[in-house]
């Protein structure tokens, strides 16, 4: 019944997202418009929308699984980003924090402060 999923996230920088998603997070830009950028995320296009204001809220708005979180992490680090701390005690020096399931999450920030996340 429906189609392949389409992610949207705000943005009320569009010059810094646009270099942050492209050149920091390696998606392709597909297309862009007075509107909004466009990418391409491993099979799902995300439109990084142009907003008048905005206020980034304190939960995941976007994340993406991996196969390796820790070279993901390190990866970004390289580039700049800094995974958030939020003092669990199951969270490493990294900013890995491991679920009671086992699922290892990470969580970190676009440059309008959308909480994006990495798990394995």
């Amino acid at each position: 019944m429906l189609g392949k999923l389409k992610a949207f996230i705000p943005t009320v920088k569009p010059g810094e997202a646009r270099v942050f998603y492209r050149d920091v997070l390696g998606l392709t830009l597909i297309s862009s418009d007075p509107f909004a950028d466009e990418f391409e995320a491993d099979g799902t296009r995300l439109r990084v929308t142009i907003v008048p204001k905005l206020a980034p809220q304190e939960f995941t708005v976007l994340g993406w699984h991996v196969d390796d979180i820790r070279t993901a992490i390190r990866t970004l680090y390289d580039k700049g980003i800094r995974c958030q701390q939020y003092g669990f005690p199951e969270q490493d020096e990294l900013g890995i924090w491991t679920a009671p399931g086992g699922t290892k999450v990470a969580w970190f920030k676009d440059p309008d402060g959308n909480l994006l996340s990495l798990d394995e």
